[in-house]
């Protein structure tokens, strides 16, 4: 009898379920989209009950068009929006305000404050993080300082607070399990991934009582059972997304490295056991653990990547569809001179500039629609090359080869014109649900039917693009990108 692992991929505009069989070969997905909410401008919000039910749809569904009994599934993988913070009561399990994406800006001026007050240098040391609104710290001190009422339940400790593996754990097992993973953990800028505890001197400054955070654990182990039409679920893997991913992609060696082009770009590198921290302007953050040992990465997140090419399409609508970016790029000759920098909401790594703002060069007067779509293409790799570039000096290691993932990795112009400007083999799995694969791999894996070795052996490639300009080539269009990045820096004046 054939027995199956469900991974759950609650993601920033969709919620999905994925069903994998116990010989680790994806069989079906389902996916429901909820609503995105912006109260006001660079305010993004979910409902976290809406979040709750399409989860629980198609998980539902997964398993009724498949004909899948609740009893043949031997575990649960969760993987997750990772920073997307929610505050709720611990015994009716009601949010007391919208969960707060990651997205969202609103707290850009208590970044500021925490960087005058001098705690730069000690987030980093502890977190492995910059100060920034990207995180959930200052998302949670938001809703305490302006949410009626919180303040008055917390000191009566009737508040729980979490990231949304967190909240959705905490539905699934009847309100038993307050828990969360290492990964999770580590980009709340709360968590000191030294020491793998919740970080006390951040918590005071915030005002933020530990009681209301988590329990935190490795993300291959047991998060609680989800009891579902009589049969109760471990819940065996857990792991924010883009360290999902790195696991999904088998990145269990030292330097290698992953990118998923989703609406943002988001690199990982693994670093093994030793925590390396970055000078660069990288985050370093705890990756996927399984034999209760840390495992470090290296992280550089880029905030607009498929994002810009939504723009072309719904906001200048100049393409019907993202696919068309491909055969537009391919039928016109090399941009010379044009750069698009899609700084929509400021710059992420290696820059980390919250007031850079977005901005098109070198255009003349034979430039039209094909050269803007082209060049916004082309960006994605560029700012992949800027984080590549950080962690080479980083690390020390010399990167050869880039696995790729996430939507925009099936554009063959783009991922050649990656293999081309880093100058380095970009590989395309057969399976690109990288994410979704990764946690239900942690949850086969605590549950005994798969081992390193076999995740290994799952993998197939679809086709590897190799370089094929010249470094002179790729030197002048990188100094041109260079160039225009610098152009947009601080555009929104402190």
């Amino acid at each position: 009898m054939m027995r199956y692992i469900v991974s759950l991929d609650q993601g920033t505009t969709s919620s999905r379920a994925i069903l994998i069989n116990q010989n680790g070969k994806l069989i079906d997905i389902k996916q429901k989209e909820f609503s995105q909410i912006f109260p006001k401008q660079g305010w993004v919000e979910h409902d976290p009950i809406e979040i709750l039910k399409t989860q629980y749809q198609v998980f539902e569904n997964l398993l009724s068009e498949n004909s899948v009994n609740p009893s043949d599934i031997i575990s649960i993988g969760i993987t997750n929006q990772r920073e997307t913070t929610v505050v709720w009561d611990r015994k009716t399990g009601e949010p007391v305000y919208n969960a707060i994406v990651w997205q969202d800006k609103r707290t850009s001026d208590l970044c500021d404050k925490m960087k005058s007050d001098g705690f730069e240098d000690y987030v980093k040391e502890k977190t492995g993080l910059v100060i920034d609104s990207y995180f959930s710290a200052t998302k949670l001190k938001w809703i305490i300082d302006n949410v009626e009422g919180v303040k008055s339940k917390l000191k009566k400790n009737q508040l729980l607070a979490g990231t949304i593996d967190s909240w959705l754990i905490y539905n699934m097992t009847s309100f038993k399990s307050h828990v969360t993973d290492f990964t999770n953990a580590s980009r709340t800028m709360l968590f000191d991934i030294v020491s793998l505890v919740w970080d006390e001197k951040i918590l005071n400054y915030f005002n933020i009582p530990n009681s209301i955070l988590p329990k935190v654990q490795p993300s291959s182990s047991n998060f609680g059972f989800f009891n579902f039409v009589g049969c109760d679920i471990p819940i065996n893997g857990v792991a924010g997304d883009q360290q999902s991913a790195l696991f999904g992609q088998a990145c269990f060696e030292e330097g290698m490295v992953k990118n998923t082009y989703g609406t943002g770009c988001f690199l990982l590198m693994n670093v093994g056991e030793s925590i390396k921290f970055s000078k660069n302007g990288l985050l370093t953050t705890l990756s996927c653990s399984y034999d209760n040992k840390p495992q470090y990465a290296l992280e550089g997140s880029v905030f607009i990547a498929g994002a810009a090419i939504q723009w072309l399409r719904d906001s200048l609508k100049i393409i019907d569809k993202a696919s068309d970016t491909e055969k537009i790029s391919q039928n016109i000759p090399d941009l010379e001179n044009v750069y698009v920098v899609p700084a929509f909401a400021g710059l992420g790594a290696p820059y980390w500039d919250m007031y850079s703002r977005g901005a098109i060069f070198g255009l003349t007067r034979d430039s039209g629609r094909d050269e803007i779509i082209k060049a916004t293409l082309e960006s994605l790799a560029y700012q992949t090359k800027d984080v590549i570039d950080a962690m080479e000096e980083d690390s020390n290691i010399k990167i050869n080869s880039l696995k790729v993932d996430g939507g925009a990795c099936m554009n063959n112009y783009l991922m050649q014109f990656q293999s081309d400007i880093l100058n380095c083999e970009v590989t395309r799995p057969k399976i690109v649900e990288s994410t979704a694969m990764g946690a239900g791999y942690l949850a086969g894996l605590k549950s005994d039917i798969w081992d390193i070795n076999k995740i290994k052996s799952n993998q197939e490639i679809d086709i590897t693009f190799s370089p094929q300009i010249k470094d002179e080539r790729r030197n002048i269009l990188y100094d041109g990108w260079r160039d225009a990045v610098k152009r947009t820096f601080n555009w929104v004046k402190k």
